[in-house]
């Protein structure tokens, strides 16, 4: 061996970085990426997150292209849909869209944006679906609506601008939207397997999940029903608020044996209530539409409610919880 090789083997030797501490690990990502990105609960107090503000891609909407069998507006040919009786009141959901992000950054939360122009892609300003938040980074997902396709590209150009990890992205024949993801704890997660989700998709999850010590429920969705947060949403530690005619009662059983209580939504609440946001512990932003058993279920748990006019924005198919993703959290 030459002098120079030796030296050369050497000096990779003393500076070896080694596998250990993991990536994930808090003291890693600030060194390696300046931030302490990613999140392993979904109530913890929110430090930052990815919204986008409905803009020029709703004027896709054409109030001519009526599809009565489905009552929708829409084209398949183009590629949009917009269900709803009437078309988008584009300046109230801005408008609408805009209180909520006062309301976050009023909570000291960091507000990010999508990057780019979203095309047609009307669906973009649920943030929600192309991408989940794991420790230390993101899985960009694989969308499950074909005319939400091309949304994994705009996020993943966006999470590179601030410097969020990407810890994987979908692939293959595995279809994942993040609507359907939820943390029921730092070493538990769920997903809804349903028409948006397949079991490959959350199989591609489960690989990440694992190698971070965490268990996946894969949950199945009954009849038509897209996303997991479209029934169920954690609010407090141990406390989730639900509809149960959204979900198996398998998962209603598997939540009490892990010490989870729930609070079910009254038959008389607008069922997007449930497509709320925990900012922090039993701190909950709610859509309006609740009735006052439900609120009162939820004071006398010790939950804060603040409520947000959200209708608007509800009738291009998303809620509050479908408008963002926290890219970090404080652990509980």
């Amino acid at each position: 061996m030459s002098n120079d090789h030796w030296i050369y083997n050497q000096t990779v030797k003393t500076f070896a970085a080694g596998a250990e501490p993991p990536f994930e690990d808090e003291g890693e990502l600030l060194s390696s990426w300046g931030a302490v990105w990613g999140v392993d609960n979904d109530v913890g107090r929110i430090r930052s997150i990815l919204m986008h503000t409905p803009g020029p891609e709703m004027s896709v909407v054409d109030a001519t292209k009526r599809l009565p069998e489905i009552g929708s507006f829409g084209d398949p040919k183009v590629g949009w849909y917009f269900q709803s009786d009437t078309p988008p009141d584009i300046p109230l959901m801005q408008s609408q869209h805009a209180a909520f992000v006062a309301k976050l950054q009023a909570e000291g939360v960091e507000v990010h944006f999508m990057d780019g122009d979203a095309g047609i892609r009307l669906k973009q300003c649920y943030t929600r679906d192309p991408f989940i938040m794991v420790k230390g980074g993101a899985i960009v997902c694989r969308m499950g609506a074909r005319i939400r396709r091309g949304e994994e590209l705009a996020v993943t150009r966006t999470l590179a601008r601030i410097g969020v990890p990407i810890l994987r992205t979908i692939s293959g024949s595995g279809v994942m939207e993040g609507g359907s993801f939820a943390w029921l704890n730092d070493k538990t997660c769920a997903i809804g397997v349903g028409v948006r989700v397949n079991r490959e998709g959350a199989l591609q999850v489960r690989e990440v999940l694992a190698r971070q010590g965490v268990e996946l429920l894969i949950v199945d969705l009954p009849g038509y029903d897209i996303h997991l947060d479209v029934s169920f949403l954690m609010i407090d530690r141990d406390l989730a608020l639900l509809d149960p005619q959204g979900l198996p009662f398998s998962f209603l059983e598997e939540l009490s044996a892990r010490g989870i209580r729930v609070i079910e939504i009254d038959p008389a609440d607008d069922p997007w209530i449930v497509n709320s946001l925990a900012i922090a512990p039993g701190r909950v932003i709610m859509a309006e539409g609740a009735s006052n058993r439900t609120l009162d279920r939820l004071g006398a748990a010790g939950v804060t409610v603040m409520t947000q006019p959200f209708a608007a924005m509800h009738k291009n198919g998303g809620g509050l919880h479908c408008s963002t993703t926290p890219l970090r959290r404080d652990a509980v």
